[in-house]
């Protein structure tokens, strides 16, 4: 648990503002995935991965880069909210990361096995893949410098390595004197 001294309330107000973002984001998400679309038709759903990749690619390069776009960047902003909501300054990168791509991930299969019961709606695996993909891309590209930045704001000093004798050992104990009973 983080204390609250000297820029506590600014963490405070960090996670309160990641969550807000968060929760209207999501909503956004919810709103663009799951409303039911008028169409005269639907596509079969795409159970393949990359079958609907390469279609894309298939276009031309610009519709596949904006079709491609699209799904890299509908959770992207997760990739950065949910460690910003969390509010851990002194994460492991590679814990971080892999529960923000986590949560990304299940995130997504939810939104696809909800639209099996929308109408209009069709599942795909390659969006699926490319919403992790988007935010696994935005965690990488926004929270280990955003981290660092906020550190050196903070006036943290940055972690040393101990020498190896001293890692390795720990600190000397110490053993109070006790006097010879009478």
């Amino acid at each position: 648990m983080q204390r609250l001294g000297l820029g506590g309330l600014a963490a405070i107000r960090f996670r309160a503002a990641g969550a807000l973002l968060l929760v209207a984001h999501l909503a956004f998400v919810g709103w663009i995935t799951l409303r039911p679309l008028d169409v005269p038709w639907v596509t079969a759903a795409n159970l393949q991965p990359f079958a609907g990749i390469k279609a894309d690619l298939a276009l031309g390069p610009r519709a596949a880069a904006h079709r491609i776009g699209e799904g890299l960047g509908l959770l992207a902003p997760l990739g950065f909210l949910l460690p910003l909501a969390a509010g851990r300054l002194h994460a492991s990168k590679l814990g971080s990361f892999l529960r923000t791509v986590a949560a990304g991930a299940m995130l997504s299969l939810g939104i696809e096995l909800l639209q099996t019961a929308v109408p209009g709606q069709v599942v795909d695996i390659d969006s699926l893949l490319l919403n992790t993909a988007g935010v696994a891309i935005a965690h990488l590209a926004v929270v280990p410098a955003a981290r660092s930045r906020i550190r050196r704001w903070k006036g943290e000093p940055r972690e040393l390595p101990l020498p190896r004798d001293e890692a390795s050992q720990g600190p000397t104990p110490t053993i109070p004197r006790v006097g010879i009973a009478p």
